[in-house]
């Protein structure tokens, strides 16, 4: 995991300041590349090969560089079919190479992970990011030369305007962007398969969360009490002798602590909590926004708590499991129940999925990374999407119960209380605490002559309708670090 940056046609500009604003993703080590053509830079965080996996990573046969964000989780047995390839490493990141010898543009289709790279093949630059968009790319242009970075800082102010790179897409110099992989496509075709048995949905998302503790450096679980946490630190535990869990919450309001804890004692994990109070809350928002890149209300709120518990988590370990995907692939979300029609709530679930990327993965990303601390999401790995998707929309939404994502409970019945398996859905902001004390900090911090004129130059700039004094109030924060230009990127989980 790490931070990788780059400026392609152009060798004489200095990547240092690229890197430095990213350095808290990568405090382990630092390095910059020269070839013909452009600049590698990367900072890094090792968990993988932590002795001998440094980068920019290099084909010594034929002049390619590589630079690589992610985890590669089928990189052993990509390996196997490579073994007369010279590897310089352990790392995972470094079967990119021989995979493009072989394969060139289309190398993307044969990973299994995470990631966001970048690699100059001796004639061109080919770029490609992750199916769902779990890492961040973002690129830009100056003076006819590419430049991209994983964060939006490492840009802002050095391209005309940034962009996001899109996920499920390759690019190269000589072909464009090019998609490898769609969300819509992997849902829709789902629903002409069987409905896969409750032992096919358990095993498959045991065997995502098996892949995901691939790690050389202590692992452990966010636990917040709810059921996509929970049920991922179940199979964790089962593989693991010793497991770390993290709860946070606001002081006095957090319902999630009672369960966490009674998962953690059932479990037999060595649990951690931090408990923070609004002043604390208020006092790390600025922070908050620097990092996470967004003033979406629905995304800072969960990730105010995010960012303590990524904090307290990084005290003890350098990776972390955590349950994001599961309501939008198994409609886990309450408003999801008004659907009558299936096609249209498919389309919903596709809508929403294939949105993740700059949404709450970018807020897991951020506030992760912002602790030099690895997010992982096992619910998002593409075989399970598979799986998930093809699960019967009926045994997702239960029509006369109070509960959601009813297949998911099922399969896992008896792996915990069942006061937590059927236990009714809490948004993390909301069983954090958070939410209602940012809504009234926002109401006492803005007066409505205020608003009013503000609002103006809020929409002006970004060309989107305020929803209120709280996105107003995460605004000003974030123009403190960021431009209009910028701002008009950013998207919204309302929209």
């Amino acid at each position: 995991m790490c931070g990788i940056a780059g400026i392609f046609g152009e060798t004489g500009e200095d990547l240092d300041p690229h890197l430095t604003r990213m350095r808290h993703r990568g405090p382990d080590g630092q390095a910059v590349v020269q070839f013909d053509a452009g600049t590698f830079g990367h900072v890094r965080l090792a968990i993988v090969d932590v002795e001998g996996g440094e980068q920019p990573l290099a084909n010594a046969t034929d002049g390619s560089w590589l630079v690589c964000n992610g985890e590669i989780y089928n990189h052993e047995t990509l390996r196997q079919q490579f073994t007369d390839y010279d590897y310089q490493t352990a790392s995972d990141n470094e079967i990119i190479l021989p995979l493009y010898q072989r394969y060139g543009v289309e190398a993307a289709r044969h990973l299994d992970g995470m990631f966001a790279f970048a690699l100059w093949d001796g004639t061109g630059l080919y770029m490609a990011r992750d199916p769902l968009g779990i890492k961040p790319l973002y690129y830009g242009w100056r003076d006819g030369h590419l430049q991209f970075a994983s964060e939006i800082k490492a840009l802002q102010g050095r391209v005309d305007r940034v962009r996001e790179f899109p996920h499920g897409h390759w690019y190269h110099t000589a072909h464009g962007f090019q998609p490898y992989y769609s969300v819509a496509s992997v849902i829709t075709e789902a629903l002409h398969r069987p409905s896969p048995s409750l032992n096919q949905i358990r095993e498959a998302l045991t065997e995502a969360v098996r892949k995901r503790l691939m790690s050389d450096v202590p692992l452990g679980v966010f636990l917040s009490g709810g059921l996509d946490s929970s049920l991922v630190a179940a199979i964790v535990a089962q593989e693991m002798d010793h497991l770390h869990s993290f709860n946070v919450g606001i002081e006095g309001t957090s319902e999630d602590r009672h369960y966490a804890r009674l998962v953690a004692d059932y479990l037999g994990t060595e649990h951690h909590e931090t408990i923070y109070t609004v002043d604390e809350m208020i006092d790390i928002l600025p922070t908050v926004i620097y990092h996470l890149e967004s003033y979406d209300p629905a995304i800072i709120r969960s990730a105010i708590p995010n960012f303590f518990l990524a904090k307290l988590a990084s005290e003890y370990v350098t990776v972390v499991l955590s349950g994001e995907g599961a309501d939008e692939l198994m409609s886990g979300y309450h408003y999801l129940k008004d659907y009558d029609n299936p096609a249209a709530l498919q389309s919903e679930l596709v809508r929403i999925t294939d949105g993740l990327h700059d949404c709450n993965l970018q807020r897991l990303d951020r506030m992760t990374m912002a602790h030099s601390l690895e997010g992982r999401v096992p619910f998002l790995d593409t075989e399970f999407i598979e799986v998930a998707a093809a699960v019967d929309l009926s045994q997702r939404l239960q029509q006369d119960s109070e509960v959601e994502k009813w297949a998911l409970r099922k399969a896992f019945e008896g792996m915990l209380p069942d006061e937590v398996i059927w236990r009714k859905k809490s948004q993390f902001a909301i069983g954090a605490g958070s939410a209602d004390a940012l809504v009234e900090v926002a109401e006492d911090a803005i007066g409505d002559a205020d608003y009013a004129r503000e609002k103006r130059q809020f929409e002006a700039e970004t060309g989107r309708r305020l929803s209120g004094k709280e996105e107003l109030y995460y605004y000003r924060l974030f123009r403190e670090h960021f431009d209009p230009q910028v701002a008009a990127l950013i998207r919204r989980w309302m929209d």
